[in-house]
């Protein structure tokens, strides 16, 4: 089969960015003035999750330096809900895959399963919380706050998500899920965090936004009886900054890897605008025909959640893959649709014939083909040269070089243009 002639291509983004991660971090706290609410020798459980959130070792460290400072006695509690395999071991292993550990954040890491009852929604949803969270004397929750990658709303995932699923733990995360599909996932967050927050001394909330480059672009603290609104703001500021393939339709999406530190789905929904099973798109995403995936991150160790949103993947991806985590996810999630193994061919190549030919292009050589490295990273793509008319009409996108062939190795693999 002939390939489509394709080209690299160069996106510009937001940018702005926080340089001195220590220094935002401390005045953030110190404009808060806690010292009517937290005493020398209080406990605090200060969240971190599982996402590969930009920096957010420094941004942990730099929180547990400002309590210390303040004479509080913090510490770290994994908030995953079921990520890790399910296992408070798996959890801390994930935690020290981020470079976060006891000795790098100077504070001890805390990591259990066991949650304890709080209390009831107004839907009568129980509510749990992981044990040590619950004992200390208050919480400082942390997370990122982007678009989710399974509904629209005001509120979608951050710091609200934490305290509901993150710390809800395996537990929480079934009974949570399970609760989305007859009240929606916005009203059983919403109604779990206000439990939270109603029953717990929610100390303080840190969010965080990422620029298009996958860097820290804002960090905002913000009180309890803030932490919905200011969610809120900073939500419409992530969904303005994210990063997007920059093309309404194609015929094929070329993924080279996809994975847990990517996305919590693998690959982002909002940017290859599929969800795994009848979930709709997202308003002003791409459709694309066929989605190729070529390799499962190594720091996923295994967990393939979101693979299902693919149409072909190559047999390496699929010797990754180890069920335990990914299906623990799945159930979780309540998604088995995530997970089914989409078709398998041995190479890159025959993954693009395969895909082109069932395709929407009317030739392989009109295929309007992007090739991204994964969902996270878009400042650099390649583009075929049946795009190339919309590449050149965009004032963020700049070609890089001239239209080329496809270039294979002996074994049918792709080398790498990006």
């Amino acid at each position: 089969m002939a390939f489509p002639k394709v080209v690299r291509v160069k996106q510009r983004f937001h940018s702005t960015r926080v340089d001195d991660i220590p220094a935002r971090v401390a005045r953030e706290v110190g404009r808060l003035d806690l010292s009517e609410r937290l005493n020398p020798g209080d406990s605090v459980a200060v969240t971190a999750g599982s996402r590969g959130v930009a920096n957010i070792a420094a941004v942990t460290r730099s929180l547990a330096e400002e309590l210390k400072k303040r004479g509080a006695r913090p510490f770290i509690v994994p908030a995953m809900g079921s990520h890790g395999g399910g296992t408070a071991e798996g959890q801390r292993g994930v935690l020290e895959r981020y470079g976060i550990t006891e000795a790098t954040m100077g504070v001890p890491v805390r990591a259990t399963m066991e949650t304890l009852p709080i209390g009831e929604t107004r839907d009568g949803i129980p509510v749990v919380l992981d044990r040590n969270a619950l004992e200390a004397d208050h919480i400082a929750v942390v997370n990122r706050i982007k678009p989710h990658t399974d509904f629209d709303a005001e509120i979608e995932s951050g710091l609200t998500k934490m305290l509901a699923i993150g710390l809800g733990k395996h537990q929480g995360a079934i009974r949570y899920h399970r609760a989305n599909k007859r009240y929606g996932y916005y009203r059983v967050l919403t109604g779990v965090a206000e439990v939270v927050r109603r029953r717990c001394s929610i100390l303080l909330g840190l969010g965080i936004v990422e620029n298009g480059y996958d860097q820290t672009g804002v960090i905002e603290a913000m009180t309890s009886g803030e932490l919905f609104e200011v969610e809120k703001r900073l939500l419409k500021v992530a969904k303005s900054w994210l990063a997007r393939i920059p093309f309404d339709r194609g015929d094929l999406l070329l993924v080279d890897e996809m994975g847990k530190n990517v996305s919590g789905t693998g690959m982002d929904t909002n940017v290859i605008g599929r969800r795994a099973g009848s979930g709709k798109p997202f308003a002003g995403a791409p459709r694309f025909s066929r989605i190729v995936v070529r390799d499962l991150t190594s720091e996923s160790h295994g967990n393939a959640i979101g693979v299902g949103m693919a149409d072909v993947v190559t047999r390496r991806l699929v010797d990754k893959i180890d069920t335990r985590p990914t299906y623990v996810n799945a159930l979780t999630s309540t998604n088995l649709e995530s997970v089914r193994i989409p078709v398998t061919v041995d190479s890159d190549r025959e993954a693009l014939e395969t895909a082109i030919s069932t395709s929407s292009a009317p030739s392989p050589e009109a295929c309007r083909m992007v090739w991204i490295r994964n969902t996270l990273k878009l400042d650099r793509f390649v583009a075929s040269e049946a795009l190339l008319d919309e590449v050149e009409g965009n004032r963020d996108l700049q070609v890089l070089g001239r239209p080329g062939e496809l270039d294979f190795d002996a074994q049918g693999n792709l080398k790498a243009l990006l």
